[in-house]
């Protein structure tokens, strides 16, 4: 196992100090790993400030030498990975929902990614291409919308959310409401209604 690690490593350029490249999920899949695997503490998790990383451990029956930085901080206060692991594989779920235009934000190439059986990849899409760890293979609020969908702020947002958690997106500057409705601002409605709620409104603000 060591040495097919080390070889695949090695095709693919990536073969370097643990600490100085991005981490490849896509090498990784490709060698049959399962997630849980390598993330065991998932199955039992019921906190969002859980460590889910590999122990380093994991990692060292293939690598010599390893650096697992620590996790980034989550906006999500409430969450158990056990709860959402009992429901199964929800990507047929999501998929409904984008199909028939309930999906709360513009879902870009996200229904192309809801297939399979693993229930991981239903939130966490798009793993099997990725070279890098970034943000887009987590989940998104409209994913949770789907079934969490009692929007009622800002006394639902503290639901998944800390209280002191900054959540206000970057463009709502202090000049947002001036700005927003001029012409030549573009709006996505649907996504307003992530914060707002499907019964959004103008008038609901003015």
């Amino acid at each position: 196992m060591r040495l097919l690690c080390i070889m695949a490593l090695a095709a693919t350029g990536l073969l370097q100090a643990q600490g100085s490249r991005p981490f490849s999920h896509k090498l990784h899949l490709k060698l049959k790993l399962e997630c849980t695997g390598c993330h065991a503490q998932a199955a039992s998790s019921s906190s969002a400030s859980d460590n889910l990383l590999p122990k380093k451990e994991v990692c060292m029956g293939c690598h010599k030498e390893v650096t697992i930085p620590p996790p980034p901080r989550t906006p999500i206060a409430h969450f158990s990975h056990v709860q959402h692991l009992r429901l199964g594989n929800i990507a047929p779920l999501l998929a409904r929902a984008i199909d028939a235009k309930t999906f709360l934000s513009p879902p870009g190439d996200e229904r192309a990614h809801l297939h399979g059986t693993n229930p991981c990849t239903a939130c966490h899409r798009g793993l099997d291409e990725s070279d890098a760890v970034t943000k887009a293979a987590m989940p998104r609020m409209a994913d949770c919308l789907v079934c969490h969908n009692q929007i009622d702020p800002p006394d639902s947002c503290e639901l998944c959310h800390a209280r002191d958690m900054q959540l206000k997106p970057a463009d709502h500057t202090p000049d947002f409401l001036d700005r927003h409705n001029r012409k030549s601002t573009v709006l996505d409605k649907p996504s307003c209604a992530v914060c707002h709620g499907r019964k959004f409104t103008c008038l609901g603000c003015h």
